[in-house]
Formats: C-alpha cells, structure tokens, sequence
C-alpha cells in the first residue's frame, strides 16, 4: 500500500512540475505575460456583431478609430487592440485568442459608419496544449443540463415504476381470468405476458410524449411490429415450433403418458415443451421431436381407446377341417384371460396357400392391463399347441411335398437264400407324439402378460435431463394417477 501511494504522489509532482514549465515557456514566447491575455468568451457569447455604429452623421477618421478601440477594449477579449483609420479605411491589429473574435471584430469595424474598407490583421493565438478550459466550460455545460433534466428524468422513471406494477398485476389478472376459460398453459403464459407488455409500452410512450420525443415515440410503436416480423423471419424454425407448441397445447391430441406414433416413432408421451415433445419409446430411448413437425405429421394415439385389436395367420393341412380348426382356435381364445369377449374374436379363412390353407386369428384386448406383445406369444402359442392337441396338421412348404393320391408302391417277392422264415413280420409305423407343452397360460419366457408401462416410466425417470423444461401437458400419468398403455 505505501509503494503505491509513492507512485501516486511522484505522480501528482510530476504533473505539477510539467505545469509550471509550461506557463514558464509560454510566458516567454509571448510578446505580453499570460496574465495579461482576458479570458476568450464562449461561442454561444458572441452575439452578431451591429449592422452599423452610428458615430455623427459625418464621422471622421479619428472618431472611427476611437469608438472601435473602446468597443473592443471594453469587451477584454482581446490583447493591445490597435486600431488605425486611413480615408475610411480600418486598420485592425492585435491579438484574439480565437477565430471567432477575430471574425467579430471586423465585422464591427465593418458595421461603423463612415468606414470604407477593413483590413482584419489581428493574429489568432495559437491554443495551449494544457489549455482545458474548454473542456471544463463543457462540463459545466453538460452538469447544467443534466441539473434541468434531472426533474424529467425523476418523472419519467416515476411513471415507468408505476406501468411497470402495473403490467405485472395485468399479467396475473389476465392469467387468472383466463385459468378457467383457456386450458393449454402456454396460451394463457402468451396472452397474460402480452398484455402486461402492451401496459409497459403504454408508460414508455407517455414518457417520451412528456419528454418532447413524440416522433420517437411514434418510432418504437410503429416499429413493434416490424421487429416482430423481423425476428420471425430469421428465427423461422423456432418461431413455427414456439407456434405449434401453442396449437398443441390448446388442441391436446395427446397427454402425458400416452402411447403415440408419430412422424414413424413409437413411445410414451412425457413432456410438451415449448419447443420439442418428448417421447420414451419401447426400446427405452428418450426421442424429442421438434413440434413443428408433430403438428404437421399424422398422429397416432393409442390411448384413445385403450382396446385394441391384434391378428396373426397360421396356415393348416389341406386334409384338415376348416371350421375344426376354428373351433379349436375359437376355443382357445374364449379361454384365455387376456382377450375380450367384447369385441369377440375371430378365425376366418384368409386364403389358400401352396401347401396350407391360411386362418387368420382376430383377438381384442385391454393395453391399459396386458402388453400386446406378451398375449401375442401367449396366443399364438396356446392355438399352436391346441391345433397339436386334435391332431390338425400345420405342414410347411419348404419342408413337406403331399401327394394327395398317393404313391404306389409294387413289392416283388424274392427267392430267399437262406432258410425262409415261418411267418413275415407286418411292418408297423410309430407315430411321432407332438413335443410337450405347458398349458400355462404364460410362461417364464413371456413375463407375464401385464403391461410394461411401469418399466419404462422407470427408465424415463433415470433420464430426467430432457424433462428440466415446463410440461405444457395437463395430465400426469405419475402424479395424477392414470395408467399408461403398452403397445
């Protein structure tokens, strides 16, 4: 600390030390001491010199010169003034401190009456370099006007106080008003904001009215708009996605939790943002889509109607009845806890194959309770094992060839070498049983038939941080309750 006031004093001596040389100089190569130069007057002091002077109605040359010498030594703008009058011709000598007394003083002699011609030879000093008296004269002019306009100044940021509370008590009365007529959360958020704004812009324009800035004042209202459309263009992408987050919130194609396929993704919805929508999708990945492009791509919900209808084709012999192959089938869907009476299953014939003929197995069931994909495989394998169980034939093209007449075949009989045996042994065939399959109506593979909404709500819960934003969906599968669906 002590090193540095050292530096600080060394400093100001040294500075006062230049000063002191400098008006030592400058004294000398005057002519007179600097103390003898009056003060130069500022420009705004300088009135238009007169037109004319009126001395006597014949003025005669000692006259001229002696009214201008004391004109211009009253003012003690300039330094030995020297006037010299020849037949009316004015002779001006001296010193000015500017260009602009310079022009002053001929001017005067000029407007003297009786005066025919002016020659201006007063020298203008050359300005000191440590001269800041013009600096400081405009400070003191700028100190004035901030003192004039400190009352204005007060004023104005009073009244901007004063729109400013009350913009934001509008932007809670009008969200409040608007909490039960408008449900989408980012519409209420724009139109309460935009009215506080439009009470804001109110009190700046009042401000600039009472300032004198009227045509300013005009500037910024007309020009609102020309900003707006401004930033819209070159924020193109993310003005449509702020826009269609705002349909979507107001149209609700789907809330939180829902199972939607949109834009070719599949998954649950979590979030409405802004700016994206947030599925979990079945394979466990969190996918924000832009909303620009959900709200112009087709969108599948399969909440809607928690029930849903599901089909596989099993192909069987053509040796084998149709409708008891759909009574088998038909029998095993009847039974199964999963698929609902209501809307009742079907087994229509699809069509004929090369080597089978195709069934096609209507089911329905409730995704809210069951996976579609666990009483798919459950499905499918009890019809399979059912068709087994009543000996209907499921053959397979590329791995059996029928011959519906069957093959002849001729047997010669051959003069044995050996003894003959006392009777020939029939040639039996041992039918091949179908592999044992539980009954069960889920197996230890298929996890049972419940829903796997509960797994993914816990993978998206372990990947929150695309969930940070403000959900502008209403419903809450987790908080409020609902459950979701799986696909």
């Amino acid at each position: 600390m002590g090193r540095h006031r050292t530096r600080f004093h060394l400093a100001v001596f040294a500075v006062v030390a230049a000063l002191l040389v400098h008006h030592v100089v400058h004294a000398q190569s005057q002519a007179i001491p600097e103390a003898a130069v009056p003060p130069s007057p500022d420009a705004e002091d300088l009135s238009p010199a007169p037109e004319q002077v009126t001395v006597q109605p014949v003025a005669r040359d000692d006259e001229i010169r002696q009214r201008i010498t004391s004109v211009l030594s009253a003012t003690g703008w300039f330094v030995d003034p020297q006037v010299r009058v020849d037949d009316g011709v004015v002779f001006l000598g001296g010193r000015a401190k500017t260009e602009e007394l310079r022009q002053w003083a001929g001017d005067l002699a000029r407007n003297t009456q009786g005066v025919a011609a002016v020659a201006n030879t007063i020298e203008v000093l050359p300005p000191s370099a440590w001269d800041f008296s013009a600096g400081w004269r405009g400070l003191r002019r700028l100190w004035q006007e901030i003192l004039g306009a400190l009352p204005m100044f007060v004023l104005g940021v009073f009244i901007l106080g004063v729109f400013t509370v009350a913009g934001w008590i509008t932007v809670r009365g009008v969200r409040r008003v608007l909490a039960t007529r408008i449900r989408a959360k980012l519409l209420r958020g724009l139109l309460s904001r935009g009215a506080g704004i439009l009470v804001l812009l109110l009190g700046v324009y009042i401000v600039l009215r009472i300032s004198g800035l009227t045509q300013l004042a005009l500037t910024i209202v007309g020009g609102t708009g020309l900003v707006g459309l401004a930033v819209g263009i070159a924020f193109r992408e993310i003005t449509e996605n702020y826009l269609a987050s705002i349909f979507l919130s107001m149209q609700q194609p789907f809330k939180t939790g829902d199972l939607v396929e949109i834009a070719g993704v599949t998954g649950y919805v979590r979030q409405l943002n802004v700016r994206t929508t947030v599925l979990m999708t079945l394979d466990g990945s969190v996918t924000q889509l832009p909303n620009g492009l959900v709200y112009r791509s087709t969108i599948r919900n399969f909440t809607t109607n928690p029930n849903r209808r599901d089909d596989f084709i099993i192909g069987i012999g053509y040796d084998d009845r149709i409708d008891e192959a759909q009574r088998v089938a038909l029998a095993v869907l009847s039974g199964h806890p999963a698929v609902l009476d209501d809307p009742e299953p079907w087994v229509l014939a699809e069509d004929l194959g090369r080597a089978t003929v195709n069934l096609r197995i209507y089911f329905w069931i409730n995704g809210a309770q069951h996976s579609f994909f666990k009483v798919r495989s459950s499905v499918i394998r009890l019809v399979k094992r059912a068709f087994q169980a009543h000996g209907i034939s499921m053959p397979d093209e590329a791995r059996e060839v029928i011959f519906p007449r069957g093959v002849p075949v001729t047997l010669h009989e051959a003069t044995p070498l050996g003894p003959s045996p006392a009777s020939p042994q029939p040639h039996t065939t041992t039918a091949v049983s179908a592999p044992d399959e539980t009954e069960e109506v889920s197996t230890e593979a298929e996890g049972g038939l419940s829903s796997e909404a509960t797994m993914l709500d816990e993978q998206a819960r372990q990947s929150s941080s695309a969930l940070e934003k403000e959900n502008l969906l209403q419903d809450d599968p987790i908080r409020g309750g609902r459950s979701w669906v799986a696909h």
